[in-house]
């Protein structure tokens, strides 16, 4: 399928499907003299249209628009075959005209709820390289597991800077391949309750990096990532370039048994098996327990990373481990400021839209910036008061920051690829909600990890509510 045109959430092959299954619904009212040629175009049009999407990949958005068109065409071409036979009467035809154009324009309505994602542009100057890693750590048992041999496996996806001019196929979205990204993208739908097919234009999309692209020359500041709990280490690509772009080597991960699936070297799939009881006190526990799984799957990435910056690897000494942040959403954002309690080497924490989980002691000593949603009476009453706690008894500078018309799934590409429906991904739009995540964490990284001049205040107060606490 060729590329999706951004706006209409169509490939130009659909939007030509979609026009002559119009046409052909409107042939039938068409003056005698003008109907043959038209109605023979666009059953053509159609026909070819159909055979060519068939071939190169057919979105179940679609098949209203075959059905439209598929009743429509014996009304369209029978007075055609027929010659001078009466058509239907206009009062009886009516009916059937309208229902078809409906069927058809339910097609487009489809693919604009659920698109295949067009990532946006990076805005930095830097080209995005990306590749995949995947460590073991010899020292952890995997708790999810009664083997007692099984080791703690996490799976990483790095974007880095690349050198300008690198050029080459971009990278699958999802996945290292379109298998993979199928099985992320049908697993993170059964997390939400959705059947699969309901996402399977998003395997279909590309991002903006180039796998295993040189890097760029100098070295970069690195950011791990941790995802929202039963997300995958993709859930921010879009973010992850951007920063990238910028000069940053972001490192996102898997946490097996935790992510909606993750595709192992070996081909193995390992689906979530994290499952709330119903209970708020046990799944409270539940996911003390988690997160503080998440914080040293962080810390130990970030020692595998110190180890690649010294190794003979392509990313050798390219890697800054001296200036390193800590981030995550929801959940994840939660690990990242466990990690940060934990370790010392983070120097600095973005918690996106997290729950504080776990120990609140010792008091953070990193800088944090906490992006919110907006808050609304359904937000849990306890989120705000325990996240000012963790940010107040910090020893750093923190930021809070809640952005209007932003939601939970905000902070992720879930604006891409989902219903703009503002209880889901908010009000921002597919344009502005990645623009706003990304542009917030970059000040905020620049100021505390390169010691930028800009005032970080004035900055982030431009995108909403601030609040600073000062240690």
């Amino acid at each position: 399928m060729t590329d999706i045109i951004t706006g209409l959430n169509l490939s130009p092959l659909e939007v030509l499907t979609v026009l002559s299954a119009i046409s052909l619904v409107v042939a039938r009212w068409l003056p005698a003299a003008a109907r043959p040629r038209f109605t023979i175009a666009a059953g053509a049009v159609f026909l070819l249209s159909v055979v060519v999407l068939g071939v190169t990949g057919l979105r179940w958005q679609l098949l209203p628009v075959l059905a439209g068109a598929i009743v429509a065409a014996p009304f369209a071409i029978m007075p055609l075959v027929r010659g001078r036979a009466r058509r239907v009467r206009w009062w009886l035809a009516l009916p059937g005209s309208v229902v078809c154009a409906c069927l058809i324009i339910t097609g487009p309505v489809a693919a604009w709820a659920f698109p295949v994602p067009v990532l946006p542009e990076p805005s930095g100057d830097f080209a995005v390289g990306t590749r995949v890693l995947q460590w073991t750590d010899p020292d952890r048992p995997e708790t999810f597991t009664t083997d007692p041999q099984d080791r703690r496996t996490v799976v990483a996806q790095l974007w880095y800077p690349a050198r300008k001019g690198s050029t080459g196929p971009r990278a699958q979205y999802l996945g290292r391949t379109e298998d993979e990204a199928r099985t992320v993208a049908e697993a993170l739908a059964g997390g939400v309750g959705l059947p699969g097919f309901l996402f399977d234009g998003v395997p279909l999309a590309r991002t903006h990096a180039i796998p295993d692209a040189p890097a760029a020359d100098g070295r970069f500041p690195v950011v791990l990532f941790s995802p929202g709990s039963s997300g995958v280490r993709t859930q921010n690509t879009a973010w992850a370039e951007d920063l990238a772009s910028h000069g940053y080597v972001v490192a996102a991960l898997d946490h097996p048994y935790d992510s909606a699936a993750v595709v192992l070297a070996d081909g193995r799939t390992i689906t979530t098996a994290t499952v709330s009881s119903g209970d708020r006190d046990q799944d409270d526990h539940l996911a003390d327990d988690w997160t503080s799984i998440r914080a040293a799957d962080l810390s130990f990435a970030l020692t595998r990373l110190e180890a690649l910056d010294q190794a003979a690897d392509p990313l050798a000494g390219h890697l800054d481990t001296g200036r390193v942040a800590a981030t995550g959403h929801s959940m994840g954002g939660a690990a990242a400021l466990q990690a940060a309690r934990r370790d010392h080497r983070f120097d600095a924490v973005i918690d996106l839209d997290g729950y504080p989980r776990g120990p609140l002691s010792p008091d953070l000593s990193q800088p944090t910036l906490a992006l919110t949603q907006a808050i609304t009476p359904d937000t849990d009453p306890r989120y705000v008061p325990q996240l000012t706690d963790v940010l107040t008894r910090g020893t750093a500078k923190n930021y809070r920051l809640t952005i209007p018309g932003a939601a939970h799934l905000t902070f992720m590409d879930g604006p891409l690829y989902l219903p703009p429906l503002p209880s889901i991904v908010g009000t921002l739009g597919r344009t502005e909600s990645p623009h706003v995540v990304a542009a917030t964490s970059l000040a905020f990284l620049d100021s505390v990890l390169r010691n930028g001049s800009s005032d970080l205040t004035a900055t982030l107060s431009t995108y909403g509510e601030l609040t600073v606490f000062h240690g």
